[in-house]
């Protein structure tokens, strides 16, 4: 059986819903199990936000991830409230852009992204999410653009299908760094 359990952590703004959204989207077109759990503070743009999403082959009992195999922290706060909650040998994704400090802990896998850097430097200063979900699926060896592509088509909305080829190139991005 395999069972990832993702925990997306940011402020309101960085896409952190989407891409959860995403990673939920390519589980159900890949036959898997899903659970998407947004939440996000009173403010939306600012605020702070989160998503547990679990992918597995077995039925999901509980949508709420408390120990997330796989943590992507996209600013510091975020890191501070969810490092010590990653399970020994968990991966830990941070956004090196906008957070300074490296990971305390040693039993973990940590990859240091400049997401918002590699957005801003590429043109796509909202892309930075999908930048660091390139990486995440590279890393656990789950990048197929096939799978991705039918994926975004899904998430995108209609009017804003100008967006595909943008997405996908942000997540190559991430996938090559």
């Amino acid at each position: 059986m395999s069972t990832k359990q993702m925990l997306f952590s940011g402020f309101g703004g960085q896409g952190i819903l989407f891409a959860g959204k995403f990673i939920a989207y390519k589980g159900l077109m890949e036959d898997k199990q899903v659970s998407w759990l947004p939440s996000y503070g009173p403010e939306m743009r600012g605020g702070t936000a989160s998503c547990s999403v679990i992918v597995s082959d077995e039925p999901v009992g509980s949508p709420i991830v408390s120990n997330p195999d796989i943590l992507i922290a996209m600013n510091l706060p975020s890191l501070d409230k969810f490092e010590s909650t990653v399970v020994p040998g968990g991966m830990i994704f941070a956004d090196s852009t906008l957070i300074e400090r490296k990971v305390a802990r040693d039993d973990v896998q940590v990859f240091y992204i400049p997401a918002t850097q590699l957005a801003s430097d590429n043109g796509t200063p909202t892309l930075a999410n999908m930048i660091i979900v390139g990486k995440v699926l590279k890393e656990i060896g789950d990048y197929n653009e096939e799978n991705i592509t039918a994926a975004l088509k899904k998430v995108i909305s209609a009017k804003r299908a100008d967006m595909l080829e943008i997405n996908l190139g942000a997540m190559r991005i991430g996938a090559e760094n």
